[in-house]
């Protein structure tokens, strides 16, 4: 897991990526949890993956616990596979690229918003409230799963 952790910073570097991000796929009974960002935000309004930025000094896999908890107040008891990225300009104009893997959590419930507005447990049949970039990582997750 660490290579493919170290090979997508590295590729993401060499790309001009300024700001790494990690994004999570949470699912419990066929279902992926979404969280609504407040409206006064960057994006305001969009539902997204519980997600956020790399901090420095820290690998991809310790970023995704730990915005996960910070989000969500959901312990991430494991890292499951590596879903896809995608690259977009953040509030700031960074190049970002969000890394998106799935993870497992020791509980569900409860959620504890600490940087969202409103979450909900989205069923993976149907169309999801995201970005299309979002969209798009879901229909990878599902198709793979």
């Amino acid at each position: 897991m660490t290579t493919h952790l170290e090979d997508l910073t590295t590729e993401a570097e060499r790309d001009g990526v300024q700001q790494l991000v990690v994004g999570a796929v949470v699912e419990h009974d066929g279902r992926v949890l979404l969280l609504r960002r407040p409206g006064d935000d960057f994006m305001g309004g969009i539902w997204e993956l519980p997600s956020g930025k790399v901090e420095p000094g820290e690998n991809l896999d310790q970023a995704l616990a730990r915005e996960v908890e910070e989000e969500t107040g959901l312990q991430v008891t494991g890292i499951g596979r590596y879903i896809d990225s995608f690259d977009y300009r953040s509030g700031s104009g960074k190049h970002s690229r969000q890394f998106n893997f799935t993870v497992q959590c020791a509980s569900p419930e409860p959620v504890r918003l600490t940087e969202h507005d409103a979450y909900t447990w989205t069923p993976l049949t149907e169309e999801p409230p995201v970005t299309d970039a979002v969209k798009q990582t879901l229909t990878t997750y599902r198709n793979a799963a």
